[in-house]
């Protein structure tokens, strides 16, 4: 009973949230849900302020600076719903890469939902747990934090015009890590269900990993890490890697082929030179053209084109 009345005053905390946001700010500004009713799992430790951590001589991408977010102790999704006005029902959940240290939130995270929100899909970044918690499973919380968000999102599908049976994840690095193990661990959640939410499947329907790392071991790159167990229960999935990325490009090439082993549809391109960390921000490197050919994928899975439902 008291998980029950903890989960409905949150809920409609949730809900008065959404109300506002939408009131205030229509679709050019996110709503901004926390995952958790109270302390995410785990949670023992007082975090310093979440804070912007780039350096006035911080590492530039296409010439431009990377809002790098350090100490997020308060998980949450930043959902943005697309301006057309027979909008997709598909979705897509962003995971921003960082090292499991930060999160690269403009370049990994609005920007994608930017990119989302133009093909018509409703875009939510995840604004995981960073630094890592737990140094011998550096990706737990942010597969913690990605599961819930995975229910919420499509606990929320009747009201957000989402099709449940279409939402899918997108990860970047370390992000990439947290989508492959999320699609991996299908209905074993990586923490004590909370409430009602954590009743919702965390399974994502497709899964997109850019550049993903963390996959394989260090001491063996060619054989998967233990936790990472690829089965027939993986949803479509396209990878992205350049061959100088100093993220091994083994990451997607060893993933793509247990994938191509058990059966499950999977599209892998893997390019030359590009390097890491590039984003949607286009170079004169042929990876960074790698959205064109994510458009090319989503829409032979037809979740492009597909308009059922009331808009």
């Amino acid at each position: 009973m008291k998980i029950l009345l903890r989960r409905s005053a949150w809920l409609a905390v949730v809900t008065l949230s959404l109300s506002a946001s939408a009131r205030s700010s229509g679709s050019d500004k996110p709503l901004v849900i926390d995952l958790w009713p109270g302390k995410p799992p785990g949670e023992t430790k007082t975090w310093p302020a979440e804070a912007d951590q780039t350096k006035p001589d911080g590492r530039l991408v296409a010439g431009r600076r990377v809002t790098r977010l350090g100490n997020v102790s308060i998980p949450q999704i930043h959902v943005y719903h697309p301006r057309k006005a027979r909008p997709n029902r598909a979705a897509i959940l962003i995971c921003p890469g960082g090292g499991h240290h930060i999160l690269a939130f403009d370049l990994e995270g609005t920007e994608v939902a930017q990119w989302v929100n133009s093909l018509g899909l409703t875009a939510i970044v995840l604004k995981y747990r960073v630094p890592f918690r737990d140094r011998n499973k550096r990706w737990r919380a942010a597969v913690q934090d990605a599961q819930r968000a995975m229910s919420l999102v499509r606990g929320h599908a009747k009201q957000w015009k989402i099709d449940p049976g279409r939402i899918g994840i997108c990860g970047f690095s370390a992000g990439g890590q947290t989508a492959a193990l999320a699609a991996a661990f299908d209905a074993e959640r990586q923490y004590e269900p909370v409430d009602g939410v954590d009743r919702i499947s965390s399974r994502p329907d497709f899964a997109m990993l850019i550049y993903p790392g963390g996959l394989v071991t260090r001491q063996e790159p060619t054989r998967l890490i233990d936790d990472l167990q690829i089965t027939r229960r993986m949803p479509p999935t396209f990878l992205v890697h350049a061959m100088d990325d100093g993220v091994s490009a083994q990451n997607s090439l060893i993933v793509a082929s247990k994938l191509k082993t058990v059966g499950v549809p999977t599209e892998i391109h893997v390019f030359a030179r590009g390097g890491h960390g590039y984003g949607l921000r286009r170079t004169d490197a042929a990876v960074t053209h790698w959205p064109e050919l994510a458009e090319q994928w989503m829409n032979g899975l037809e979740l492009l084109d597909r308009t059922t439902g009331n808009h």
